[in-house]
């Protein structure tokens, strides 16, 4: 709006202004539909991790259940099973450990926790499916804990946010280079702005599914930490 006080007169022209609306058409049109399918594939990636924690969570509760069943040696198991969990919870939803300790703690369940069930040693046959079965969801738990491991860190492409920003602002400058300076006009563009701005920081949130104001809630887990061991 200030730029349009210092332009020639037939730089404001109505031709001009048709030119700008179409070419400015173009580029509004591609910022709303990639900030669409933006926001609308991670929402779908938000929801799936969701998922994922539930499903981690009856893993957890079934693979104490399947030890509990082996028979009492597999007390010192279903204790290394609580505390990796606790240790887990820790690093998924909190910030700030180290790449060292991040790495310690998933040994327990990529390592530590399969091969103490291997090393259990059934005494008949439903013992020895309760052994297979237990081994299975370790495994399935380890896999899926480097997965909300993985997952916990942002994915979103920053030169991509960089050129949607800027379209975004394009679009803006061409409606404020011809629109009247009048507080009607000017409270209209900045709640416009707002909204934008409000999905951008949407899709930043739901972009860190375990930590910002968005975020996976973690009481799936904890109610499975209450379970385990007893």
């Amino acid at each position: 709006m200030r730029l349009r006080g210092s332009l020639p007169d037939h730089h404001v022209s109505p031709e001009s202004k048709e030119s700008v609306r179409i070419g400015m058409g173009s580029v509004a049109t591609m910022a709303a539909l990639l900030l669409g399918l933006l926001v609308a594939s991670t929402k779908q990636s938000f929801d799936t991790k969701n998922t994922e924690v539930g499903q981690f969570s009856a893993k957890l509760i079934s693979l104490d259940q399947m030890l509990a069943n082996f028979g009492p040696e597999t007390a010192e198991i279903r204790t290394l099973l609580r505390r990796s969990l606790e240790t887990g919870i820790n690093r998924v939803w909190s910030e700030g450990d180290t790449e060292q300790s991040s790495t310690a703690r998933a040994g327990s369940w990529t390592r530590e926790l399969p091969v103490a069930i291997q090393k259990l040693s059934p005494r008949d046959d439903a013992q020895t499916a309760f052994k297979s079965q237990a081994f299975q969801l370790a495994g399935d738990l380890g896999e899926m804990r480097w997965l909300l491991f993985e997952q916990s860190e942002p994915s979103f492409s920053p030169p991509l946010l960089v050129m949607m920003v800027f379209w975004l602002t394009l679009t803006f400058v061409s409606v404020g280079l011809f629109s009247p300076t009048n507080a009607t006009a000017i409270g209209a563009q900045m709640l416009a702005a707002l909204a934008v701005s409000g999905a951008i920081f949407l899709l930043l949130e739901l972009d860190r599914p375990f930590s910002g104001f968005v975020q996976i809630s973690k009481e799936p887990v904890l109610n499975a930490l209450q379970v385990l061991g007893t």
